[in-house]
């Protein structure tokens, strides 16, 4: 097992009206932002409920972080927060808006151009100079409430990156499963892919002596595969909506990543398709997953096989016959969850991604990904035009 550190200081509030518990955990006097999405929240019922657990507290309201949240949209409420000596940040939202108020937490006081945050990928470190910030959970998916990382899309650029640092934590985080009754379909079968992903980029590397934190991720993935096509159709189902939520959150909380290797080549280059064509996040995982898989076939293949005996219960006679079959059962299963896994099934125009991804890629020094730094630009093209 590799060397590892474990630090979550995220205070983890889970279930039905957890809600209510917003004024004791919010800090006594301060002064809060607000920060949401589309308006969503107003049709849910959750922002009356926010709002009246937050009887007696200032608060200064800041809507509109898009899905992939803008860098200029977010220095907006970095202004206003520098204007209105706001004291702390609430961010009721799903994995965007959270990704959105970690990045607003970190560059209040950041010294020096505030894309350099992303542009860097800068960690912050020091408790002292962020904003600190808690969220009331609104999307499972990203795992943003119970982790320090985020990814922010920089419109003039169409780049989407990342920052984070252990000073980026949540200091709580709200998640009452019964908020995704209101979600449309689209946005859970996301949520499922979105985590079951997160799990296969800490899992699908190569055997290693971490046997607990494997049986952790198998199980998380064979939760998500037993619950996932039934809380898309019953989302008022509060087992499946509470086991969805979990998983979700353990799929990216920091638990399964320590003491093994990982590999994020996937959501790499997933990352650009969303910031070239706006496709879902989920979506470009299930469109580039199964197809890096294939393509690094060769060194993956004997923890293909273990995932798809362990998470398929596959018999095939061999190694390589059953990590074929287990790539085949994941695409089937994210066509189950409605993905369409073809990049021309997603947007049109795409004739020239493979090379502009690479171009990006060499630009940014991204030449050796993956859990072995063997995901070459060579092998970033392959990728993505098997996946057209």
């Amino acid at each position: 097992m590799l060397n590892f550190e474990l630090y979550n200081p995220t205070q983890y509030v889970f279930g039905k009206g957890q809600t209510q518990k917003l004024s004791t955990l919010v800090p006594k006097e301060a002064k809060i932002l607000l920060a949401y999405g589309g308006g969503s929240i107003f049709k849910n019922g959750v922002y009356d409920q926010v709002k009246a657990a937050l009887t007696g507290f200032e608060i200064i309201e800041f809507g509109g972080i898009e899905p992939n949240p803008r860098f200029e949209t977010l220095m907006k409420a970095v202004d206003i927060i520098r204007e209105q000596k706001i004291t702390f940040i609430l961010a009721v939202g799903g994995g965007s808006v959270i990704d959105g108020v970690k990045f607003i937490s970190g560059a209040v006081h950041y010294e020096g151009n505030p894309i350099e945050i992303l542009k860097n990928k800068v960690l912050f470190t020091d408790v002292t100079k962020v904003i600190p910030f808690g969220t009331v959970l609104t999307l499972p998916a990203t795992g943003s409430e119970m982790n320090s990382g985020a990814v922010v899309t920089i419109e003039a650029t169409q780049e989407k990156l990342v920052l984070g640092g252990s000073a980026l934590f949540p200091k709580f985080s709200i998640c009452d499963p019964t908020v995704i009754t209101s979600l449309p379909k689209r946005q859970i079968q996301n949520g499922v892919v979105d985590a079951f992903t997160h799990v296969l980029e800490q899992y699908l590397t190569y055997p290693h002596d971490a046997l607990l934190q494997d049986r952790i991720a198998e199980s998380i993935l064979q939760t998500l595969v037993e619950i996932g096509p039934n809380v898309v159709d019953n989302p008022s189902d509060y087992k499946l909506a509470s086991n969805y939520m979990w998983c979700a959150t353990m799929a990216l909380n920091g638990l399964i990543q320590k003491g093994v290797p990982s590999d994020w080549a996937t959501h790499m280059i997933g990352h650009e398709l969303t910031a070239l064509y706006e496709i879902d996040h989920a979506r470009t995982l299930a469109i580039i997953g199964p197809n890096l898989y294939r393509v690094l076939f060769d060194t993956k293949k004997e923890k293909l096989a273990q995932y798809g005996k362990r998470v398929w219960n596959l018999s095939s006679p061999s190694v390589e016959a059953t990590a074929e079959e287990a790539i085949e059962k994941t695409v089937a299963f994210f066509h189950t969850m409605g993905m369409k896994t073809k990049l021309s099934e997603n947007t049109t125009n795409y004739e020239n991604t493979a090379d502009f991804i690479v171009n990006r890629f060499e630009e940014r020094g991204w030449k050796a990904l993956g859990e072995r730094q063997n995901v070459t630009l060579e092998k970033v093209k392959a990728i993505v035009e098997m996946s057209y």
